[in-house]
């Protein structure tokens, strides 16, 4: 499909205008499909994922058109669909359920107005180009985070399922509630929710170009209204006030306002990082361009938007944005038709809604979420990082044993932990070199390499640094301890080092003095440029001596086997040593 780029500046603030004075007459009838595709699943999620924030249904589609709109004006994604979130809904739920109680007016104000807050947030930090924030959140940490919502959610919607009272607590002070409650089940309510969860799981398995969601609050309601079982105690919507959102803004304390900020951030990070994985997602497909800084942007008067249409939070949604790239959709323009689709909703079809029960909301939000288990990721992670997955199984279990906010919140302070850990403690190495080849390679792994009698060859693998100069100092005067014959020569390959700060120079200076009382040689090979210049501005070439600093590795391990014979006879020759460029 043909892309265009931010070519002006104008279109760098309105996108819309890199494609829609190109727009294409045979993309209509796929922008169309498309939209009405993608209706047909937002109509039952927006009103299940209601539930999870805590909000009426109808709610969940006041969210809904004014922030399509306005991201199909602002954001760089051509496919990508935004709408209600379970998870920033699930962490908004949380939030203020823990202000003011549920169901209350208090409580749809402070939903309205969580969602202004995220929005000024993602507008402040798209203004200060801050579109790296969500790299805080590292990808296990981030699918760990979303395998415990996802449990947590299952489990919170349980209750509307079978017919039980409220639960509250973390997960398995939930879990034990249901468990106790379960002799108390509403047997017609477990029946109708048990039933669109198995006509769900049909019609996505045998049926799959058929809108499950859609069809089965079609066919739930239908069975409601036939055989009376509204009147047979089954919780349902009841009859809602048609026409469209009023707009108004939300007043909130100062106390009211810090309260909600912590949710406000956390929601932030996790919404943007879903919401550039949805627009990455579909840019694979269209071949387009995202600018992460105008995503962030774009979210920001959506989100307004749905707070001042009394709504609740909104994300780019991966499922509905997958839906939309599978329907064949060009265009923004497919967003406009689902956000004018679900206006004529508001304005004509929500009597067909208030039949629609609870059960089956819930059963679409549990359908949802078991789609997105995927516990064979801790596996895969275990076996390619154990300590990534020792981070994510703590993030994990954090959601569910101490809450969604602690969750991401442990998750990310303990992988911010290990990797000034790491950053202090990187690997390092003695250098070999690999018999009848031009390279150098680490002789714990490699124990056929080469090492020269009285030659260190030390490897440092990362920037040298005030967190971990002492480290480097600790393991190469470790090293030297270690070498099978006394080291007359220490030479440096510093080809992994791309940054050195003051800390750093002045424990070189004095290592330099340190390893000179042990008649020992400090000399460095493959310094690059940056470093050379900071090391002469700090007088350290010049304490160690210009000559011993060499291009090559071979150049050193030349200069000490030449000089080195005559004193050592059983060393190996100049002519042993390969003086080609080292392949490392």
């Amino acid at each position: 499909m043909k892309h265009f780029r931010l070519s002006s500046p104008l279109a760098q603030i309105f996108p819309i205008l890199t494609w829609l004075p190109h727009y294409q007459r045979d993309w209509l009838r796929a922008d169309l499909i498309a939209g009405l595709t993608v209706w047909a699943v937002m109509i039952p999620q927006a009103m299940a994922y209601a539930g999870i924030a805590g909000v009426p249904p109808l709610i969940g589609l006041y969210a809904v058109p004014f922030p399509l709109f306005l991201y199909a004006i602002l954001g760089t994604s051509r496919l990508m669909v935004i709408g209600p979130d379970s998870a920033t809904a699930l962490i908004s739920g949380v939030t203020v359920s823990a202000l003011v109680a549920s169901g209350s007016q208090d409580y749809l104000v402070l939903t309205s107005a969580m969602a202004i807050i995220v929005g000024c947030c993602f507008l402040l930090f798209g203004s200060l180009k801050m579109g790296w924030v969500a790299d805080f959140i590292p990808t296990p940490v981030m699918k760990a985070f979303v395998q415990g919502l996802v449990w947590v959610t299952i489990v919170g919607q349980i209750p509307k399922l079978l017919g039980l009272h409220s639960i509250s607590g973390n997960f398995l002070q939930k879990l034990m509630q249901i468990l106790e409650q379960l002799p108390q089940l509403h047997p017609l309510t477990a029946l109708i929710g048990v039933l669109s969860l198995v006509l769900l799981f049909v019609l996505k398995t045998f049926v799959p170009q058929i809108p499950s969601a859609l069809t089965t609050v079609i066919l739930s309601s239908l069975g409601v209204t036939i055989f009376h079982l509204g009147e047979k105690g089954l919780d349902l919507i009841g009859a809602v006030e048609t026409g469209l959102p009023h707009l108004s803004f939300p007043l909130v304390s100062l106390t009211q306002l810090n309260a909600l900020l912590p949710g406000a951030l956390a929601i932030v990070l996790l919404g943007y990082a879903e919401s550039l994985g949805a627009a990455k997602t579909a840019a694979e497909k269209t071949g387009e361009d995202i600018d992460p800084n105008q995503e962030l942007i774009s979210l920001g008067p959506a989100n307004i938007a749905a707070g001042l249409s009394s709504g609740f939070i909104v994300m780019g949604s991966l499922s509905k944005t997958w839906v939309a790239v599978a329907a064949g959709g060009k265009t923004q323009l497919s967003s406009l038709i689902q956000g004018i689709l679900v206006l004529l909703t508001l304005l004509f079809l929500l009597p067909l809604f208030q039949n629609l029960s609870h059960t089956t909301l819930a059963a679409i939000v549990i359908d949802v979420m078991l789609g997105l288990v995927n516990l064979s990721y801790f596996k895969q992670l275990r076996y390619i990082n154990q300590y990534e997955f020792a981070i994510a199984l703590l993030a994990f279990t954090g959601v569910l044993i101490f809450g969604v906010l602690q969750g991401i919140s442990l998750g990310v302070i303990t992988s911010i932990i290990f990797l000034i850990y790491r950053a202090s403690h990187p690997h390092t190495d003695v250098l070999g070199r690999i018999p009848e080849t031009q390279m150098y390679r680490d002789i714990n792994l490699h124990p056929e390499a080469i090492i020269i009698p009285g030659l260190l060859i030390f490897r440092f693998s990362n920037n040298l640094i005030f967190a971990n100069a002492n480290y480097f100092r600790t393991e190469l005067k470790q090293k030297i301890r270690q070498a099978s014959t006394p080291t007359q020569m220490v030479l440096i390959d510093a080809e992994t080092i791309n940054l050195i700060d003051s800390t750093a120079l002045e424990m070189l200076r004095k290592l330099r003095v340190e390893l000179m009382k042990d008649n020992i040689v400090l000399a460095w090979a493959r310094l690059r440029d940056p470093l050379y210049q900071r090391m002469y501005r700090a007088g350290l070439i010049e304490e160690i001596g210009e000559h011993n600093f060499y291009e090559r590795i071979t150049d050193g391990v030349s200069e000490f086997t030449r000089q080195s014979s005559s004193t050592l006879p059983n060393h190996p020759t100049t002519d042993s040593i390969d003086t080609n460029p080292e392949i490392n």
